[in-house]
């Protein structure tokens, strides 16, 4: 986010430095994470979850991410543990902003079963590592902004980077893949005039 930010602005002859973004993102990131989150369509009723370690300070963390069958993330959550309460917490923040759900795919760790028993107990629960694969490509952008910046630096910057960068990376870069020159046109001028209102909601 920040590399492509810095590049769009020197096109424009604007030279900032990668600290100045970085605030940027602290300050105004959430505000369109939020518009993003409340004007998106429902999901799909199929998600995958998986959780994968993340390293800050020395310490190992866990990132919890959710997304529907479609690929579009539905949440994250940075947490410390990696067991049964670590499971329910996540699972149960899941249910309470999309509500019901159809399939539900996890691995094989044990820790999710009885938080999808007891809060979804009609969904169909599939553990099985080999059909996680759409969630794992999901991490990918997380490692790449390891390798490139580093590790992060507290949970709370974390927690906050990547919930605003997933949500917006999922309006600016529709699966080009599936969709014909003059859809992904379409579908990248509505993204533009979308964050031009959310920026006009944030000076409102």
């Amino acid at each position: 986010m920040q590399h492509g930010l810095e590049d769009l602005l020197a096109a424009r002859g604007v030279i900032v430095s990668r600290e100045a973004i970085r605030l940027w993102v602290n300050r105004f990131g959430q505000h369109f994470a939020n518009c993003i989150r409340r004007d998106r369509p429902r999901p799909n009723d199929k998600w995958h979850l998986d959780e994968v370690v993340i390293t800050i300070r020395g310490k190992k963390h866990w990132l919890w991410r959710a997304i529907d069958a479609d690929g579009d993330v539905l949440d994250i959550l940075v947490q410390t543990r990696r067991n049964a309460k670590a499971a329910k917490r996540f699972f149960q923040r899941l249910v309470s902003q999309f509500g019901e759900l159809r399939v539900v795919i996890t691995d094989k760790l044990r820790s999710y079963i009885k938080p999808v028993k007891a809060l979804a107990p009609n969904a169909d629960h599939r553990a099985h590592k080999g059909l996680n694969n759409a969630i794992e490509v999901s991490h990918r952008p997380t490692r790449k902004r390891e390798k490139i910046f580093g590790k992060f630096k507290s949970h709370r910057q974390a927690q906050r980077f990547l919930a605003a960068h997933d949500l917006i990376t999922l309006l600016f870069r529709p699966r080009r893949y599936q969709l014909n020159a003059n859809s992904y046109r379409h579908a990248r001028s509505d993204a533009f005039n979308l964050w031009a209102d959310y920026t006009a909601e944030m000076m409102a």
